[in-house]
């Protein structure tokens, strides 16, 4: 099977398969995933060798355009709007599912770079599952505000840590001989770096953009835009989830009519999230499930601890109501592309485990987005946001 055949039938079954899921109201994320599992080389074959191959650019692609979306929350009027109280829980909520997991692999024996890279994948959300449930059910809210406000932001935590965490364990794995100043350093510069450049890109971005007008000319300036950041940031060996992330920071704070780069961006986004779903699915490595059983029960407990008491930490520190203590954190519960996007970039960096690193989030996130929108559903109801279950 050549390469565009099996392009077309990810996209063509991708649709199928988010039908079934709206008719049995499963995730479409869930969906693609299941469908990648089915499709690839370890179960029906459907998938061919050729596109597999070709998984770590198109991650590159789908991940550049969900940091540049992700990015957009950074906006100045945002902050203002959401206040302490998810300032407080989105960062205390992702230092503690990190905190957890970072020692819970190190107690089974994980070496520290494989930890950290564990603990930084933990403190990544799923928005889409949370806001599919908020919109199915109609929630409104104090709760369901705050919520959606932890959700806006909480995955660009997760990109920070996981840029930082990142950096660190290239130093630790590669430059053995290392002392802890150069790998603080040389982590560091590489992230202030990934800063820089994205910043200086967008502040180009904008100075230019005034002279787009059409969408045509607008869809490709804006792609062009990302996927030259990814790039230079693929040459330069720095984050390119960061540096798209702060492209759209600074264009979203400098531009007055930034939203139409995002808006026009979403009229094809959407394929290549299935194609990179439905990839992240065929790259699980099923015969590794069996050895990757204490890594994956550790990884499912531990993050959710993690998020429930930095959660409450958040909310008792910004001095929050008792239902958000109690309840958002399982309301964090789901996972999905972010952490998917992360554990590919892992095994690509680290060859000997990060198909362990990739698997056993592939199969925690499966598990995470069929339990997890149950757990946003009830802590809705819990918190008297919608009315019926």
């Amino acid at each position: 099977m050549n390469f565009i055949l099996g392009i077309s039938l990810i996209l063509l079954f991708g649709v199928l398969s988010g039908k079934i899921a709206e008719k049995i109201k499963t995730p479409a994320i869930t969906a693609y995933l299941v469908l990648g599992i089915f499709i690839g080389p370890y179960a029906a074959r459907f998938v061919p060798m050729s596109v597999l191959n070709a998984s770590g650019i198109i991650s590159n692609f789908a991940l550049s355009i969900i940091a540049f979306s992700i990015g957009q929350n950074f906006s100045f009027s945002i902050f203002k709007q959401i206040g302490k109280q998810v300032i407080w829980i989105s960062v205390l909520a992702a230092f503690g599912a990190w905190v957890f997991v970072v020692v819970g692999m190190r107690m089974i024996g994980l070496p520290l770079y494989v930890a950290l890279i564990f603990g930084a994948i933990s403190t990544a959300t799923a928005p889409a599952a949370l806001i599919m449930v908020i919109r199915q059910y109609k929630a409104k809210g104090k709760f369901t505000d705050i919520l959606m406000g932890v959700v806006a932001i909480d995955d660009a935590w997760g990109l920070i840590v996981f840029s930082v965490c990142l950096a660190f364990a290239r130093k630790i794995h590669f430059n053995q001989a290392a002392s802890m100043a150069q790998v603080i350093i040389g982590s560091l510069l590489q992230i202030g770096l990934s800063l820089v450049m994205g910043g200086i890109i967008g502040w180009m971005f904008c100075t230019f953009a005034y002279h787009i007008r059409n969408k045509r000319d607008l869809l490709i300036y804006t792609i062009g835009t990302i996927f030259l950041t990814a790039g230079l940031a693929l040459h330069f060996h720095l984050s390119v989830l960061l540096s798209c992330m702060i492209l759209s920071a600074v264009i979203v704070n400098i531009h007055k009519e930034s939203f139409r780069f995002f808006d026009v961006l979403q009229t094809i986004d959407w394929p290549i999230y299935l194609i990179f779903f439905v990839l992240a699915g065929a790259n699980l490595e099923i015969e590794m499930l069996k050895h990757i059983g204490l890594i994956g029960v550790v990884y499912l407990i531990a993050r959710v601890v993690g998020k429930c008491i930095g959660t409450y930490f958040g909310a008792v520190f910004s001095h929050a109501g008792h239902e958000v203590k109690t309840y958002m954190g399982i309301a964090q519960m789901p996972q999905a592309g972010v952490a998917l996007g992360m554990a590919l970039i892992s095994k690509s960096v680290f060859p000997e485990l990060g198909s362990m690193i990739f698997t056993a989030v592939a199969a925690t996130t499966i598990i995470y987005e069929i339990i997890g929108p149950f757990f946003v559903k009830l802590s809705l109801y819990k918190t008297g946001q919608i009315q019926n279950q």
